[in-house]
């Protein structure tokens, strides 16, 4: 399993709020790991940014690529 740091989690959030929108779940779900930093939040965020579509997460990762 990849790890993915709080602080990546609150940039994906932030992505994904452009790429699907403030309310969808998995964006909701990624703001809230960040936040809280707890194993069972990050588990959640991580299963339901695998359910998006592969290019829902490509376009995320490269929104928030250095």
């Amino acid at each position: 399993m990849d790890v993915i740091d709080r602080d990546a989690m609150g940039r994906l959030a932030k992505a994904l709020g452009f790429i699907c929108g403030a309310d969808h779940p998995t964006t909701a779900a990624l703001k809230r790991a960040a936040d809280s930093g707890s194993e069972a939040d990050i588990k959640k965020a991580r299963a339901l940014f695998m359910k998006l579509k592969p290019g829902q997460r490509q376009a995320a990762f490269s929104m928030i690529r250095d």
